[in-house]
């Protein structure tokens, strides 16, 4: 019976002793810091986030993932909510991304800040939990891009299908013959230029003597223009012959008088009167000629004269 008693004392003393080694453990292992919370709402996938997640911010870790729970609200949604130490600068512009941790494909949370946001302020801890916007991360952006570069890669598939097609390679065909025939006629231009080539430095040749004739005849005209200019201010000069032709018109004016014009006048109208007679002379001769060996013949009896005759 003493044996018996013993062995079950030293077994409640046992579990009891087991029992207190947990709660010491439990009771040292457990964490005092205060957090505080946050939540992210998103409609995007959280593949390989789990509870007790890291929170990084900008590398450091922060805080953990307490739970990750639909919207009831908003079906499809889903709402993260996270703990963070207290002294974590978390503003207006902090926003979080999902980041995975090597190629194990384990996420977590990663609190970065906007830097085009700019002015930014701490969030205010009014006993509502606030609430971080969750963007696309590397692997979200890349997933979306390798979606779009595929929907082109089918469309650049389908329009080499369209232009491989038997029509579009016989025009295909068609396009390179005619760039061929270009290229062939294009070799032939040079044989075809080197006659001009060989006739442009007899050209040359004429083009200069051409232009130094133009340039002898520019200086000719050059001093013409200089001789007409002397010639000009020659005329013009005070004693030059225009000057002096002036001056001989002003003596001979000067040396007609009173006296003299009527003579003149006199001497003109006996001038005009000989000339007169002279043309008479001169038209009796051309109407008469046998008059300068025969004489004028009788003038013809008028009315009352002997041997008148009345026109019939």
């Amino acid at each position: 019976m003493e044996n018996r008693s013993h062995a079950l004392i030293a077994g409640f003393f046992t579990i009891a002793l087991l029992i207190l080694a947990i709660f010491i453990a439990i009771w040292l292992g457990r964490d005092k810091i205060q957090r505080t919370p946050y939540e992210i709402v998103t409609k995007s996938a959280v593949s390989g986030l789990n509870l007790q997640a890291a929170v990084r911010y900008k590398g450091i870790k922060v805080g953990n993932v307490t739970d990750i729970d639909f919207d009831d609200k908003n079906p499809g949604q889903l709402i993260l909510r996270l703990e963070v130490i207290p002294d974590t600068p978390v503003t207006s512009a902090t926003f979080a991304t999902l980041a995975y941790q090597g190629v194990t494909g384990i996420a977590f949370v990663q609190l970065d800040e906007d830097k085009t946001a700019g002015a930014s302020v701490p969030l205010a801890q009014d006993g509502t939990t606030q609430r971080i916007p969750l963007r696309p991360g590397v692997m979200q952006n890349l997933e979306e891009r390798g979606l779009a570069i595929l929907t082109q890669t089918e469309e650049l598939t389908r329009r080499i299908n369209s232009l491989l097609d038997p029509k579009n390679r016989q025009t295909m065909i068609s396009a390179v013959d005619n760039i061929n025939k270009a290229a062939e006629a294009w070799q032939a231009l040079p044989n075809k230029l080197n006659p001009t080539l060989d006739k442009l430095p007899g050209l040359i040749d004429q083009t200069q003597n051409t232009l130094n004739t133009v340039s002898v005849l520019s200086k000719d005209a050059s001093r013409f223009t200089n001789n007409l200019n002397q010639l000009s201010t020659q005329l013009q000069a005070a004693d030059g012959p225009i000057a002096r032709f002036n001056l001989a018109l002003d003596q001979l004016s000067n040396g007609v008088t009173m006296e003299t014009l009527p003579r003149i006048q006199s001497l003109t109208g006996e001038a005009r009167s000989s000339l007169r007679s002279l043309n008479r002379t001169t038209e009796n001769l051309n109407d008469r000629p046998q008059s300068i060996l025969f004489g004028n013949p009788p003038a013809t009896p008028g009315p009352g004269e002997a041997g008148f005759v009345a026109p019939k």
